[in-house]
């Protein structure tokens, strides 16, 4: 005879969820293409709108800035207005951000646009992935459910560049804007369809301080290493906006801890695993990134791909993305979260150690798509992994918690372009002091001196993720 507990509720299961599931991922997929989709664009991007060698990089900052600074407040947004109400906000606001940004006359027009699409992208993600906790609650479903999630948010970044390299080389590279805004109404039918309207959360406040405090100083570390590149590390502008940017976010630290409603609630990455969570998420924003940001300049740049090459050269990436999404996602509710973190970083370590012994006259199948093997696999391995730990048992704080996944990626890769860049552009710009006339071997050599500072840096992150949960898996 079973004895059923009247203390424990029971759990109905939504007759819709997976359809929930299918529009929430859809959702997130159009993000995740989007942090992509313009770098094999880029050079074609260059050339039509004549942007310079330091500005180009702000393409792809400008999207993972806004969509970084804003999570945060995105996620206190979520429980304003609702999850359902915050998720149609966000895919329309994000189309029409797509369309202005493929309108584009100029440099600042399309950089501007970029911004917004982070702006709106941020408005969504802590909505997707607050609906994911509240529409599969057992963990069954749960692992399963964040399982798929997981291979659309994975795979988006390598379908990101193939989507640009076709796009770029039969249409334009405008339509890396346009091909959103399908997408957008797509899921914005599923959104209505199949998401249940949730009421929204009483007495939620904004904390606007936080909030300017964290984006300032987010800007100023970005804009201080973008400014290292052209006016290099001792220069007043660089170490000025660092300072301010390091200042900024201390007195951010300090203010959360005082405000009654802060934007980020200090217990949720006082947690270890979910510290560790974002840690990891952080640095392998900083590898991926830059992986993909040096191979797309070094594909069609250097060994004379065209943008539709370049983007197939990227499959490799998704295949291991969902490898490494079908490998953990059964480990989740049986491995400790430091045995779980540590070997994807340092997957992605050995996918950048790789990188660094790339030349000029290098082969795709020998040096370049192992490379993006390992990357994927290691960033599929560790994403599922982060979301599935930040969100679990993280209650009033599920938003949150889930935003900073993200918060972390993105900062990761507007702050790890941003120095991986200057990095890349002062080694080049020194051997070719030393060897005059060697463009080529020049930018390489650039490209492999960074690779193997964020090699070192991934495996001091991994080390630094183990230890700060060790063999534990509690919080």
């Amino acid at each position: 005879m079973t004895t059923v507990n009247p203390a424990q509720p029971t759990l109905v299961a939504d007759p819709r969820r997976w359809w929930a599931l299918a529009a929430v991922s859809t959702a997130q997929l159009m993000i995740g293409l989007d942090l992509t989709v313009m770098n094999i664009a880029l050079p074609s991007v260059q050339t039509s709108l004549d942007l310079s060698d330091p500005g180009r990089q702000w393409v792809i900052t400008a999207f993972a800035l806004g969509y970084g600074s804003l999570l945060l407040l995105a996620g206190r947004l979520s429980n304003l207005l609702g999850r359902r109400r915050s998720l149609l906000i966000g895919l329309t606001g994000f189309a029409l951000a797509s369309a202005l940004g493929g309108a584009a006359t100029g440099p600042t027009m399309l950089i501007g646009s970029r911004a917004l699409q982070g702006a709106f992208a941020a408005l969504l993600t802590p909505s997707v992935l607050a609906t994911l906790a509240a529409t599969f609650p057992t963990p069954t479903e749960r692992g399963k459910a964040f399982g798929i999630y997981g291979t659309a948010m994975g795979s988006s970044s390598g379908l990101g560049v193939v989507l640009g390299g076709i796009l770029t080389a039969y249409l334009d590279w405008r339509w890396c804007m346009y091909v959103n805004l399908p997408i957008a109404v797509a899921a914005g039918f599923g959104v209505l369809y199949a998401v249940r309207p949730a009421p929204p959360a009483s007495g939620v406040r904004i904390d606007l301080v936080g909030l300017l405090l964290a984006t300032g100083g987010l800007m100023a570390l970005v804009y201080g290493f973008a400014r290292a590149e052209s006016d290099g590390w001792g220069a007043a502008i660089t170490v000025g906006s660092l300072a301010v940017g390091v200042l900024a976010l201390g007195a951010f630290v300090w203010a959360q801890s005082r405000v009654s409603a802060p934007l980020l609630p200090l217990r949720v990455v006082l947690s270890r695993r979910r510290a560790a969570s974002y840690l990891a998420v952080f640095t392998l924003a900083v590898g991926m990134f830059a992986a993909l940001f040096f191979l797309t300049f070094y594909l069609q740049n250097v060994l004379g791909y065209s943008p539709i090459q370049a983007g197939l050269a990227f499959l490799p990436l998704t295949a291991g993305l969902m490898i490494g999404v079908r490998m953990v996602s059964p480990l989740l509710a049986r491995a400790s979260v430091g045995w779980l973190l540590s070997p994807g970083l340092l997957t992605i370590a050995a996918g950048l150690g790789l990188l660094s012994l790339v030349r000029v006259d290098s082969g795709y199948w020998l040096h370049v798509s192992p490379v993006f093997l390992l990357v994927g696999l290691g960033t599929g391995w560790v994403l599922v992994t982060a979301n599935s730990i930040a969100t679990l048992d993280a209650g009033a704080d599920t938003a949150v918690a889930g935003a900073m996944v993200m918060t972390s990626q993105q900062i990761g890769a507007s702050l790890g372009t941003a120095l991986l860049s200057t990095i890349a552009a002062t080694a080049a710009a020194g051997f070719l002091r030393t060897h005059p006339g060697s463009g080529a071997t020049a930018t390489v050599h650039g490209f492999t001196t960074a690779s193997a500072g964020a090699a070192g840096f991934l495996c001091t992150a991994a080390i630094a993720a183990f230890l700060t949960v060790g063999r534990r898996s509690a919080g």
